[in-house]
């Protein structure tokens, strides 16, 4: 049984949607190359834990200058999410493949983790005075200034799902229409804009991520 009959076989006779069966490809993935990166780890890195060592180097730098020295301790949830998110993207561009992140079933999920993660971190760091952030500056215009707030921040997680779902869904139609339109001209230059977007959207949902969760630990202005 090939691998695409696989997943038909889990939709069909199991009930697990398509999406969620990519998920756990993309999962399964992720975990053997942590584990091929890390059983053994040498003062002479091998190629593989070479490139290993520089993603995840490169996502520690980026969480460390935007979240600054607090950022360390999210750093196991913003980088399993990035790294979720660019494979799931990319496997979209392999013939018969989906992205789970092309299903907005997917997307939710991460930014309900985020948006519920910020919300702790802001009632843990703060405590009751988490509040004054929802009441603005001035005291008298609270009432207009606290359900725009709520709106504002109830919002995030729609954005976030949103956003990255209909980058990728558009980037594969338009892909399929262009592969049966000029299946010999056109689809080299197409996938390398497709890529760029994959990495992209990985970055913006990243960055707004950890920018989340950063607010919610600073002090009420």
């Amino acid at each position: 049984m090939h691998a695409l009959s696989f997943f038909e076989f889990l939709a069909r006779d199991f009930h697990i949607p398509t999406h969620v069966s990519y998920a756990w490809l993309v999962m399964v993935f992720l975990i053997v190359c942590a584990y091929l990166a890390t059983r053994h780890i040498d003062v002479f890195p091998s190629k593989f834990q070479n490139f290993m060592e520089v993603v995840i180097g490169g996502i520690d730098n980026l969480v460390n200058d935007t979240m600054g020295h607090e950022g360390r301790k999210f750093f196991p949830l913003i980088a399993t999410i990035t790294l979720f998110i660019l494979i799931s993207n990319l496997l979209g561009l392999v013939p018969g493949f989906e992205s789970p992140t092309a299903n907005l079933n997917t997307n939710l999920s991460m930014a309900l983790v985020v948006f519920v993660l910020t919300h702790i971190i802001g009632v843990k760091v703060h405590g009751a005075k988490y509040i004054k952030q929802f009441l603005g500056p001035v005291w008298w215009l609270s009432w207009l200034i606290l359900p725009i707030e709520i709106i504002s921040h109830l919002v995030r997680p729609v954005s976030l799902t949103v956003r990255l779902f209909g980058n990728i869904e558009g980037g594969h139609i338009v892909v399929a229409v262009l592969f049966l339109l000029a299946p010999w001209f056109i689809p080299l230059p197409i996938l390398g804009l497709k890529i760029f977007i994959s990495v992209i959207q990985t970055l913006v949902f990243m960055l707004l991520s950890m920018m989340y969760i950063v607010g919610a630990m600073e002090e009420a202005h």
